[in-house]
């Protein structure tokens, strides 16, 4: 590679590493707690009770929340996948945004209601936002999204730059009769290689997170709209929001059991009712997972008419959908257990050096004196440029 080649990757690693660093610093931070978010997260204690004990009556469970918060409507269920458990938000509108829910957690086999915390507050919560969107919204997660791509730029910038500033030096060197800038200029470079391959990883899958909300948008424009098409809705006028939750629609229990016969196999997730975002006004969207580390990541929706509780349409995400549903386990580490969130860990952390490292290099490098020229270790101690050396 010649001079002039180096030069214009160093500037390009330089500048793409300085405007993205802190927020990777920021995502690094705010990613390692959220890498254990279920063994962090609020864990209900469940009452010991007989495996052929039938489920309790999600209709008498969406009653008791609506009960406990009247004027208010249930816009989801969400049905945890590990646990007999589900979560029954309510909200003043359908649209309402998820981060005005109030929850009240339900086990399934009893009915009861669980004394846990609130999924959107407390301490887990404000990393997951500061995580997503900066508590931005939308426009806080492009931005990140845009952050990411910088970033991405900058290691593949720090790859090309790795052999030509490492090439006399055996891999791994850490050399320590020089400064301590030389030592972590080492330092930074050996971290870098060595996460190379998962902060690359998560940095890609970090970006296609950020375009869910763009997804939501295509599948709603696209899938949504084609699914409803294969039924006409009920002749009956589209009911209000609070129409809806006053009983104008089907047993949402013989529903779920229309769902289960209709998609044998899958376990029941989610289900969106009339007028929010994944629904239509005239039908409950159900979304279902499969049993296998791979199924269980990705999502299959179904619809039925709220008016009858039939299923009309049964379909496999498009492409762009399965891609971000993919990218999630992939980013937070949560497909192989305990062992792969702890390696994640330990990853988290050697780029959380590498980043500092980064920074640390870059800092001192504009004041870098004569006697570092005059003694010809310049081309070893400069930055290279410093942030993030893959």
């Amino acid at each position: 590679m010649t001079p002039r080649t180096v030069r214009v990757w160093s500037w390009v690693h330089r500048w793409s590493s300085l405007i993205c660093t802190v927020f990777a610093l920021l995502l690094c931070l705010t990613g390692l707690p959220l890498v254990f978010h279920d063994e962090l997260g609020p864990s209900p204690r469940l009452a010991d009770v007989p495996a052929d004990r039938p489920p309790a009556s999600v209709d008498a469970m969406i009653a008791q929340a609506m009960a406990a918060r009247p004027g208010h409507v249930v816009p989801y269920l969400f049905f945890d996948r590990d646990r007999p458990i589900v979560k029954v938000p309510t909200a003043p509108r359908m649209t309402t945004e998820p981060a005005a829910f109030h929850y009240l957690v339900f086990d399934t086999r009893t009915g009861a209601a669980l004394d846990v915390s609130q999924p959107n507050q407390g301490f887990m919560n404000v990393m997951l936002r500061l995580h997503l969107d900066l508590f931005a919204g939308v426009p806080g997660t492009l931005f990140l999204g845009g952050m990411g791509l910088l970033l991405v730029v900058a290691i593949v910038s720090g790859v090309v730059l790795y052999g030509p500033f490492t090439r006399r030096l055996d891999f791994g060197t850490v050399r320590r009769g020089g400064s301590r800038r030389l030592k972590w200029l080492d330092l930074h470079n050996l971290f870098g290689i060595v996460t190379l391959a998962w902060f690359g990883v998560v940095a890609l899958t970090g970006v296609i997170n950020t375009l869910a909300a763009p997804i939501e948008l295509a599948w709603q424009a696209g899938q949504l709209v084609e699914m409803a098409a294969q039924a006409k809705p009920a002749s009956a006028p589209a009911p209000s929001e609070h129409e809806r939750d006053r009983g104008q629609r089907a047993s949402i229990d013989a529903l779920l059991n229309n769902v289960r016969a209709a998609v044998p196999g899958m376990a029941i997730t989610t289900v969106a009712f009339p007028g929010t975002p994944f629904s239509t006004e005239a039908h409950v969207a159900i979304f279902l997972t499969g049993d296998t580390p791979i199924t269980s990541r990705v999502l299959k929706p179904a619809l039925a008419d709220a008016a009858t509780g039939q299923v009309i349409a049964v379909r496999d995400m498009p492409w762009y959908a399965t891609m971000l549903f993919m990218s999630q386990p992939l980013h937070f580490g949560d497909y192989g257990g305990l062992p792969l969130k702890i390696l994640w860990a330990l990853f988290d952390v050697a780029t959380i050096v590498v980043l500092v490292s980064g920074l640390y290099l870059w800092w001192p490098g504009r004041r870098r004196s004569s006697a570092d020229v005059a003694s010809g270790t310049e081309h070893e101690t400069r930055p290279v440029p410093a942030e993030v050396v893959e």
